[in-house]
């Protein structure tokens, strides 16, 4: 049984060049392994914005509806926001 299967895709041409550049440097065999080479960094993103969801804005949300004391206001965020603006400034 196949562990591939042959596929069809239609790509902006800017993006074409990309994957062509990338065959023609060497940094790459194939155009198929420029795609499946940027499918697994897709993967890879999902499953870390999956796990950030679960394990930190999860529990976040947990403790804030058992303690809605913990709760700030937009004004408060924004407060919050624009002194971390200033001082990576």
């Amino acid at each position: 049984m196949r562990t591939t299967q042959q596929m069809s895709i239609t790509l902006p041409n800017d993006m074409a060049d990309i994957v062509k550049a990338k065959v023609r440097t060497g940094e790459y065999a194939s155009e198929s392994e420029v795609i499946r080479d940027g499918l697994r960094v897709l993967m890879a993103r999902d499953r870390a914005l999956e796990s950030w969801l679960h394990h930190q804005v999860g529990s976040a949300y947990d403790a804030l509806k058992a303690d809605s004391s913990l709760a700030l206001t937009a004004d408060q965020v924004r407060a919050r926001l624009m002194a971390e603006r200033t001082r990576t400034s």
